[in-house]
């Protein structure tokens, strides 16, 4: 940090905020005293402070199946770090080496995603949805703007603002907001930024395609020199790059790994995971006992819950013409709910406990018929009120995959993004997306 201070001369301001969130960071017990509403002296824990992308580490490789693995670790920056690779072996994990601010894979792709006029955090699932619609015709100019290889990638900083400027993150009601990261050479180069509101263009599209493109190069280029390096089939890959389900869904065929796990909850939420993990296992010396096979981790509510819920929403029930009724037979449940899809219905599912991570993974999911054509666009515009761009995945019984996909790893998280069979693309076309 000191080096970079010296080199870079960040703007005052940035200098000032980062001291500021330093002094927040070290003032945690303060904090988490606060939160439980007790006195600070009545915390008598022991505190650890895990580095970011060693809990990212510790997050997929000690809730893995794996006794050893290749781990690797990718997202817009924690700690001054965008990147981290080494090795998870029995009850440790250990860094070979890390990308370093204010190179950032996560960055390049927030910045396109905001350029394309999706500013919320977390969007950059809009640009990956979106990419298949575009070609690649700007891969050459973004080579430019990222540099990778075997051994990590840096960015060419006259593009980002984010190393000289700062970029202020504000939380409004638990919800981060970020602010600009793309320079005015973004504009100078592709045009104006799209505005809220304003159509789509085909340049959209492509620049999606194209930072898409760009990214899985570099992804696929450090994996393939991670492999040569630690000589492991297997990987454990987290961070938010690790949410990019249509890059996870090429690296078995892409580098030499023949297994890949990745836990629901791959980006910062999963740094809670992992520390603790980090702590019991690697610093402690506790033994592995866990394996994250599920993703069921939430709150739970009970029949008495839910009826309350639903009395406390009658009159809308009512309105819109459903009547409720209790089944006492799970198997009658069932066959009255597929009677329903396949009747053209849109089920909301809920039971058990609630998923961790971004995806609905069937506790808390909207159910319908993947074989009708038009099921896409009528969810997406009526009740998700989403871009109707914006693809759906299938739930598919484990030993049907092969036939449905080209690809029949098991997939239980929803984080890795398989071709279907051509042949199958016009019998599930509400989940078949355009690129197939």
């Amino acid at each position: 940090k000191v080096l970079f201070a010296l080199s870079r001369r960040p703007s005052l301001g940035l200098v000032r905020d980062r001291l500021a969130n330093a002094a927040r960071v070290r003032d945690i017990k303060t904090a988490l005293a606060e939160g439980l509403g007790v006195e600070e002296g009545a915390i008598r824990a022991k505190f650890h402070k895990v580095e970011h992308h060693r809990a990212h580490m510790a997050s997929a490789f000690l809730v893995s199946p794996f006794e050893v693995s290749a781990c690797l670790s990718v997202d817009g920056f924690g700690d001054f770090v965008s990147a981290m690779w080494g090795r998870g072996r029995g009850n440790r994990v250990e860094s070979d080496g890390y990308v370093a601010f204010p190179h950032s894979l996560g960055i390049l792709y927030t910045a396109v995603t905001q350029y394309i006029g999706f500013p919320k955090y977390g969007d950059e699932y809009k640009v990956m949805g979106l990419a298949p619609f575009g070609k690649p015709t700007y891969l050459e100019e973004f080579r430019e703007i990222v540099h990778g290889g075997p051994e990590g990638y840096d960015l060419d900083l006259d593009w980002f603002v984010h190393h000289s400027d700062g970029v202020p993150m504000v939380w409004d009601g638990g919800e981060p907001t970020l602010g600009r990261v793309f320079s005015q050479k973004f504009v100078e180069r592709f045009g104006t930024v799209r505005g809220k509101g304003e159509p789509l263009e085909k340049r959209h599209e492509d620049l999606a395609a194209s930072v898409q493109a760009v990214c899985e190069e570099v992804i696929f280029g450090l994996l393939r020199g991670l492999h040569a390096r630690t000589k492991e089939t297997r990987l454990c890959l987290a961070g938010g790059v690790g949410f990019n389900s249509v890059a996870n869904g090429k690296i078995l065929g892409e580098t030499p790994f023949t297994d890949l796990f990745i836990q629901p909850a791959a980006g910062d939420a999963g740094t809670a995971l992992g520390a603790a993990f980090y702590v019991w296992n690697h610093v402690l010396g506790n033994p592995r006992g866990f394996v994250m096979e599920h993703a069921y981790w939430g709150p739970a509510f009970d029949d008495a819950a839910v009826e309350a819920a639903a009395a406390s929403h009658a009159d809308p029930f009512r309105q819109s013409g459903v009547s409720a009724r209790r089944f006492e037979d799970e198997e009658d449940l069932c066959h009255e709910t597929a009677r329903d899809l396949a009747a053209g219905k849109v089920v909301g599912w809920f039971q058990g406990r609630m998923e961790w991570g971004p995806r609905a993974l069937g506790n808390r999911s909207i159910l319908a018929d993947p074989r009708r054509t038009d099921m896409r666009d009528r969810i997406n515009e009526i009740i998700k009120k989403r871009e109707n761009f914006r693809p759906f995945c299938p739930s598919i019984l484990e030993e049907a995959v092969p036939e449905y996909f080209e690809r029949d790893y098991p997939e239980p998280f929803m984080i890795k993004v398989y071709p279907v069979r051509k042949e199958k693309h016009g019998v599930i076309p509400a989940v078949t997306h355009v690129d197939g």
